[in-house]
């Protein structure tokens, strides 16, 4: 019997500040939160990890000591990014990423899986209220201004097509590994570079589930899903290259 292994995404109950700054500076590097981006809150960041807001709160001072990130107080206040890698950020990799790799390596594998069955499942089922709604998500995703746009349109895009499927379950599944896979703050990683590989893909997964071409819209969904994977990959060579 194979054992089930757990989430990848909240963090224990007695997870300490350090380890949810491991977290943090980690989705930084990857890219899930850019330049100038505010982070969640600390009430959404405790939901998100499962953590308490005093471990957030430490976590952000470390950061913020670090130069990662400028925390700015009053109104339109909050945590926002000023750097995208510092001193502790090869650390923070090492302990949120490779210390896990190998539930890492399962989980891309998992979640190649699922999105491919998503996929097949919405070109099957969708209706015109479906179709209607993968168009205009396309349409924005292509139309996007900056990466924060087009983070935001690409998670749509994905959504609306794993409503499509017209099961609450494998919707519920799809947002369980986006939340897994960018390390439980629920953000893809993304740049422009990232965009420009998702655009072909979004269109080529977006025309199959349109007319209906299940194997095709499998096939595609199988591909597009292994950028994030990608992502992970590169910054974890990154940090066997710092070493060397």
């Amino acid at each position: 019997m194979v054992e089930e292994p757990p989430p990848l995404g909240p963090l224990r109950a007695a997870t300490t500040g350090e380890q949810v700054a491991h977290r943090l500076s980690t989705a930084i590097a990857l890219g899930e939160f850019s330049l100038g981006d505010r982070l969640p809150s600390e009430r959404e960041l405790a939901a998100l990890l499962e953590v308490s807001r005093e471990s957030v709160r430490a976590a952000l001072r470390r950061l913020a000591e670090a130069g990662l990130i400028e925390v700015r107080r009053g109104r339109g206040g909050g945590a926002f990014v000023r750097a995208e890698w510092a001193e502790i950020s090869e650390n923070s990799v090492r302990e949120a990423l490779l210390a896990q790799w190998e539930d890492f390596e399962a989980l891309f594998d998992y979640r190649r899986l699922i999105e491919s069955l998503i996929a097949r499942t919405a070109a099957q089922r969708a209706d015109d209220a479906d179709r209607t709604a993968i168009r205009a998500a396309l349409t924005a995703f292509e139309a996007s201004a900056n990466p924060a746009e087009a983070r935001r349109h690409d998670t749509e895009l994905h959504l609306v097509i794993a409503r499509a499927t017209h099961n609450a379950r494998l919707v519920r599944l799809h947002q369980l590994l986006l939340s897994e896979v960018s390390l439980g703050v629920s953000e893809e990683p993304y740049t422009w570079e990232i965009y420009e590989e998702a655009r072909p893909h979004h269109r080529d997964l977006g025309e199959a589930v349109l007319a209906g071409d299940a194997e095709r819209a499998a096939e595609i969904a199988g591909e597009h899903f292994a950028i994030t994977e990608n992502a992970l990959r590169r910054l974890v060579a990154r940090v066997g290259r710092d070493r060397s």
